[in-house]
């Protein structure tokens, strides 16, 4: 997949291009049915196109409300290229991109800047200074300029409609399962291992502690999941810990992770954790020794989930 700064830095006419456009953090379901419906419009020889943003709009325009990022831009750009989209765009957003209006933002990026044949968005859709550029202001626009508006309906499973909305309720609240129903996939952390206190090797069980890139962390607690490094195939089970360490006295929460029957330096790495099931809350124990053995129970019920998976 071909990656591109800008509409603007493209240096070539693109080939009767199908662009979706939007923020797709995630890339859940419903994104994937967007990127699918792109890829069947456009027809051999024709090129398959996602238009999205970096930063997210709300970062600029509402930093105070801004959600937490689901996934990292490097990530989001993985997962659109799987759904075998010839080149994204990520045009950075700023307050000068932001103040467009929406007949500037049609002429300049749609229609000079990438040559729109077709334009794929969702059913909630808006855009321009102030979002004044609603789906019948596109419709009417790409009338008159010559391209062809799809309006994707909203997906749904088992009733329940696929949002980033609802990816981010279904992470902080623990509930793996709800978020892996509307993303298509376990939900993650990723990021680099850096050197913790050591504690985690005293007692006997070594753990990854992860500086993680994600922005959306699940609710504190330890999971049953798994640990890959980036770029390479092979995964391990991992029990991993969100939270402060109470037992300890911890004030910072963490992430950590003890990956099972791996002997690896991971130092510097940078490592995508996996969630599949809560096991438990996060828990002040009286003793070391009682910490110790719940730690263990942990990585057992996590061996069990991961074989039965």
């Amino acid at each position: 997949m071909e990656i591109v700064r800008g509409h603007s830095a493209l240096g070539r006419r693109l080939d009767r291009p199908v662009i979706a456009i939007g923020n797709f953090d995630g890339v859940h379901r419903g994104h994937a049915f967007i990127f699918d419906e792109v890829r069947r419009m456009a027809a051999p020889g024709a090129e398959a196109v996602v238009l999205t943003f970096e930063p997210h709009p709300a970062k600029v325009l509402a930093p105070q409300f801004a959600p937490p990022l689901i996934t990292p831009l490097q990530r989001k750009l993985e997962l659109i290229a799987e759904h075998g989209i010839d080149v994204t765009v990520v045009q950075p957003f700023d307050q000068a991109f932001a103040a467009l209006s929406p007949v500037e933002f049609v002429d300049r990026v749609l229609d000079r800047g990438l040559g729109a044949q077709h334009v794929c968005v969702g059913a909630n859709f808006t855009f321009g200074r102030a979002r004044a550029g609603t789906i019948p202001v596109l419709g009417e626009l790409a009338r008159e300029r010559g391209f062809e508006l799809h309006v994707i309906p909203d997906v749904t499973v088992d009733g329940m409609m696929c949002s980033s909305t609802k990816v981010r309720e279904f992470v902080l609240e623990g509930r793996i399962d709800g978020a892996r129903l509307v993303l298509g996939r376990d939900p993650e952390v990723e990021g680099e291992v850096v050197r913790g206190d050591g504690r985690g090797k005293s007692i006997g069980v070594p753990t990854a502690n992860l500086k993680p890139d994600t922005e959306l962390l699940p609710k504190e607690g330890v999971y049953a999941g798994w640990a890959e490094r980036i770029g390479e195939p092979r995964k391990w089970p991992a029990a991993i810990n969100i939270g402060n360490n109470p037992t300890f006295g911890g004030a910072k929460v963490t992430v950590e992770a003890h990956l099972l029957d791996a002997d690896v330096e991971l130092y510097g790495a940078r490592l995508r954790l996996g969630f599949v099931e809560r096991l438990r809350g996060e828990q002040r124990f009286p003793s070391v020794d009682e910490l110790v053995a719940q730690i263990r129970r942990d990585v057992e019920k996590t061996r069990a989930v991961m074989r039965n998976r």
